[in-house]
């Protein structure tokens, strides 16, 4: 946020503003009071020469009704009219008086004598005023001066008769009223100005102390923008800025408890989406990226960055690109191949509409599960299904025919009969021990099958296992035995670890050719004892190495069932070493012979034993 100047702020109009009403005011009463002292001056002035010119006409009336002898012993109109202006009609303002009669003359004046016996100008009001009787009074400027003078014509007449007498012409300078209104209205401009720099000072200091709260607000606010709701705001006053900043203060109180209450669902979401294994990913109402949490990233194998803004459709690889969104949740839910060269990877996307308060389209949320695990399981159900089926399906289609058989007669050959019971029997005893190890990996699935395990000296109870494969095997057969004569215990269950070896064992013995030989060996290692036991049978393609462990797996099918396998053995080997905690695997190459592995855990010992 830029900061802005003295000049743009609310301190400078509130300033302002006090000196705009200030001047108004002044402005105002100026005009007023000006107006009234020029009223008032000038009255009063005119008022002083009104009074002046009464003296003046009166005293002059009396030198025009005066008796005068007719031998012109006495003073004449002309003198007496001169003494009497010389009384009183001198002052500092008239700059001239003139006595005219009623022939228009002049008989008296205070400026030029030359002027006396004189008629009048003819563009004077002064005959006018006499013929009517009317008195004059004007305000004239004078044109070569620029002075204005008040301008009075006081007719005299006969009160008696009312015949006129004459005039007295009275011209007075204003210019001292005038001076006296432009010195008050200096001395009131001066005032003004002084008020303006007083008011300013104070609208300043007014200014800053209304505006003082407020921009401790503003500074408030800018920091509640960051996130900081620690702070209150000053009251200082219970005015309607001391109410606004309480208001302040409460609405930061309820937006810290809200920010508070976000942050908190935030987390939760945050923590929530980041620990699901599920994905999830959320759109706008246009279709593009807005969220996705870690899980979806790992999915679609790309980034949040990577993906954000982008249509949903794009990244899901869904060609149709529906228009309208609605047909994504009528669609229910749909699986996406991801699989690439070096992963196979099916994932499951379950789409949800969201709307506003108007019940419009407001974006997408879908949720990606990984259904790979699932479909390996679903398929292994079915191959599993099949090859159980295909297993108890041959022997007893054999079952059956020789059965069918002996029952259209055959039983009644003594050569036939017993050799067709054999093979029946047979196929009877094979299906007992395929349902049987059926039965033992469910159980074991279901972990319903418990461990007996106890403490076992391994050294003899090899040798005892390997000794009851020396009386069955075929005499040709060696079995060479690379065991320690060291004592080494484990805890194991004693059964299961035979039924292993067992296992292992009948498939060595069954493809190792005529003559060859079967190896066990027994290492001791760190933590752990290593059993390998290796034939020279036809060996097993490297590809095939991780399914030998499978259900029913076989590497060379059409063999394993002439020898009478069940494709169980190394499946249910597999599931008692790893309740053993233990591993087990294979190494083995075609034409090379098949070395199987297997571990067992060391019994930990305590320490200082």
């Amino acid at each position: 946020m830029r900061k802005e100047s003295f000049f743009q702020s609310i301190r400078w109009k509130i300033t302002v503003i006090m000196i705009l009403l200030l001047l108004l005011a002044i402005q105002v009463i100026g005009a007023y009071f000006a107006q009234g002292l020029e009223s008032d001056l000038k009255q009063s002035f005119e008022e002083t020469i009104e009074e002046r010119l009464e003296v003046l006409s009166y005293n002059i009336k009396d030198a025009f009704l005066q008796d005068r002898p007719d031998d012109g012993t006495g003073p004449t109109l002309e003198e007496d009219i001169a003494e009497i202006i010389g009384l009183y009609g001198q002052s500092d303002s008239f700059t001239r008086v003139q006595v005219v009669n009623r022939q228009f003359r002049i008989v008296g004046t205070n400026t030029q004598a030359d002027d006396v016996g004189k008629l009048v100008t003819g563009d004077s009001s002064v005959r006018p005023a006499i013929m009517s009787g009317t008195p004059i009074r004007s305000i004239q400027r004078n044109q070569a001066t620029g002075e204005r003078h008040l301008i009075n014509i006081y007719p005299m007449s006969n009160n008696e008769d009312g015949e006129p007498l004459g005039a007295i012409y009275l011209e007075a300078s204003m210019e001292d009223v005038y001076q006296q209104l432009a010195t008050i209205n200096r001395i009131f401009l001066n005032g003004t100005l002084i008020a303006i720099v007083i008011s300013v000072l104070i609208g300043i200091l007014v200014a800053r102390s209304i505006t003082k709260p407020i921009t401790e607000m503003r500074e408030q606010a800018k920091v509640m923008a960051e996130g900081d709701f620690s702070q209150r705001v000053n009251v200082y006053g219970v005015d309607e800025i001391g109410q606004l900043a309480d208001t302040f203060n409460e609405m930061n109180e309820k937006l810290k408890t809200a920010n508070h209450t976000t942050e908190e669902e935030r987390r939760k979401l945050s923590s929530i989406l980041s620990n699901m294994s599920d994905g999830v990913m959320a759109t706008d109402e246009r279709g593009q990226i807005t969220l996705m949490n870690e899980p979806a990233a790992r999915l679609i194998g790309q980034s949040f960055e990577k993906v954000q803004g982008k249509s949903i459709f794009e990244i899901l690889q869904l060609d149709n690109g529906a228009e309208d969104f609605s047909e994504m949740q009528d669609s229910g839910t749909v699986t996406i191949d991801f699989s690439s060269d070096e992963q196979f990877l099916l994932v499951k996307a379950n789409f949800t509409i969201e709307q506003d308060e108007d019940r419009n389209f407001a974006g997408v949320i879908t949720v990606l599960s990984d259904v790979t695990e699932q479909e390996k399981v679903e398929k292994e159900r079915r191959e599993f299904v099949s090859n159980v089926s295909h297993e108890l399906r041959t022997p007893l289609t054999t079952m059956r025919s020789y059965l069918e058989a002996l029952s259209d007669g055959a039983w009644e050959n003594r050569d036939i009969a017993p050799q067709f019971l054999e093979v029946t029997q047979n196929e009877t005893e094979r299906m007992i021990r395929l349902v049987n190890d059926l039965l033992q990996l469910s159980k074991m699935d279901h972990k319903e099958q418990e461990m007996n395990k106890e403490r076992v000296n391994v050294i003899p109870f090899f040798h005892h296992v390997l000794d009851r494969f020396e009386m069955n095997k075929d005499e040709s057969t060696v079995i060479e035995r690379q065991i320690p004569r060291e004592s080494i215990f484990l805890w194991m269950d004693k059964d299961k670890v035979i039924q292993v070896i067992d296992n292992i064992m009948s498939n060595a013995l069954k493809y190792s050719p005529e003559g060859g030989s079967i190896r066990f060996r027994l290492t001791r290692e760190w933590n752990r004892v290593k059993v390998m036991i290796a034939d020279q049978g036809p060996g097993i393609a490297t590809e095939k190495l991780d399914k030998v462990f499978d259900r029913f797996y076989r590497a060379d099918s059409a063999r394993s069932r002439k020898l009478g396998g069940t494709g169980l053995g190394l499946a249910i080997a597999k599931e008692i070493i790893q309740n053993h905690h233990g591993q087990i695997w294979a190494e083995s190459s075609e034409g090379s012979g098949t070395k199987v592995f297997f571990t067992l855990p060391l019994i930990a010992r305590k320490r200082g034993a």
